[in-house]
């Protein structure tokens, strides 16, 4: 029975598109750095590894807008009251602005519990639940710090070059001696040789062992 409840639950997950089910599963990693958040822990960090957070970066921003949205909520509220409009349209709107809400607090507690990693074996470079690459120590060719406040959306690649940004801004520069596949926030695969990505403390990156370059130019990609 466990077997044929199995069969049919992978039949329907065949029926959903790809982006739908990456959705979907953002949210539920959301919610799970929630508990994560409460409970003071974080996911994916192994004993003896480093974290490196990039949550700092943009945490101002993300507290704006959840502010935001919370007022919106208690105005939509009010304006509904005011209006006696039917109950069912009443609770609807209500669930809406609350699930919005409690989506952007999962997006900050993902990006504080998710931070980048660095261990012995590999460096992972992560965005919340949307993004996560893990990167072999022994492709890593050399590691600098390059800052750059102009990047374009949070995960971009062009011409095997990836940036993994924060309020538009990377400072540190990964070169590979081969490509490896990322895969992106939709599922979109692509090959990439060159890693930009943020870190609050890009120094912590650089004394993590690495034969780090030091520069400060920026960078266009």
């Amino acid at each position: 029975m466990l077997t044929v409840a199995r069969a049919a639950f992978r039949s329907v997950g065949r029926l959903v598109p790809g982006p739908v089910r990456r959705v979907v599963g953002f949210d539920l990693k959301g919610l799970v750095s929630l508990a994560l958040f409460v409970v003071r822990r974080r996911h994916g960090v192994p004993p003896g590894a480093v974290p490196v957070s990039y949550a700092g970066g943009q945490l101002t921003v993300q507290l704006a807008f959840l502010f935001v949205m919370a007022l919106e909520a208690v105005g939509a509220e009010l304006l509904l009251r005011g209006l006696d409009a039917p109950s069912g349209l009443h609770a609807v709107i209500l669930m809406v602005d609350l699930y919005s809400v409690l989506i952007v607090l999962a997006v900050i507690a993902a990006c504080v519990t998710r931070p980048h990693v660095v261990s012995d074996d590999e460096l992972r470079i992560r965005y919340g639940a949307f993004f996560d690459l893990r990167v072999p120590r022994e492709r890593i060719a050399s590691v600098r710090l390059a800052r750059n406040f102009n990047e374009s959306g949070m995960v971009r690649v062009e011409d095997e070059r990836l940036a993994v940004a924060v309020s538009s801004q990377t400072n540190v520069v990964v070169e590979l001696d081969e490509p490896i596949t990322a895969v992106r926030p939709l599922g979109r695969r692509a090959e990439v040789r060159t890693i930009r990505f943020f870190a609050d403390d890009p120094k912590a990156v650089l004394g993590s062992g690495f034969g780090a370059v030091h520069g400060t130019a920026p960078e266009r990609l």
